[in-house]
């Protein structure tokens, strides 16, 4: 028993004289590992157009089933997208994802990716479910996004 003791005074009197790890949140952030995988982005074509065709690939791959993409077809005279059909309605319930990856992975447009971003909160359910608007960024803002 008395060696138990020992045992556990000693950790605790090793672990006493050790540089504390705690990060001032707000003012400095952690640097995120590369492989994390965070909030969801839609991605651009360079011209503008969403990469995303509406094949609701990456609703199907969803093992959390988190993701509702709704189809629509696309305009010749005003395309949204460079394929036959675009995404109408996309949408991912934040509260359901469990950020995986599959979405990404499955999607043949590259359209949507796991960005770094991890302060994901609100005071509203309602705010969990994110909408296309809220996820289509520029290529200006999508510039670090891996090539496939």
């Amino acid at each position: 028993m008395i060696k138990e003791l020992a045992t556990g005074l000693g950790v605790t009197l090793e672990n006493l004289f050790r540089k504390p790890f705690t990060v001032k949140y707000p003012d400095e952030k952690l640097v995120m590992f590369p492989r994390f995988r965070g909030l969801h982005i839609l991605a651009r074509h360079p011209d503008g157009l969403e990469r995303c065709v509406g094949c609701e690939l990456c609703a199907v791959a969803c093992p959390a089933d988190a993701i509702f993409v709704k189809a629509a077809e696309n305009d010749p005279e005003h395309p949204v997208s460079h394929g036959e059909r675009y995404a109408e309605r996309y949408e991912i319930n934040m509260l359901r994802c469990i950020f995986c990856g599959m979405c990404e992975e499955a999607c043949p447009e590259d359209a949507i990716y796991l960005e770094k971003k991890f302060e994901l909160s609100d005071y509203q359910r309602q705010a969990f479910i994110y909408t296309k608007d809220e996820m289509l960024v520029g290529m200006d803002q999508a510039g670090y996004l891996p090539a496939r």
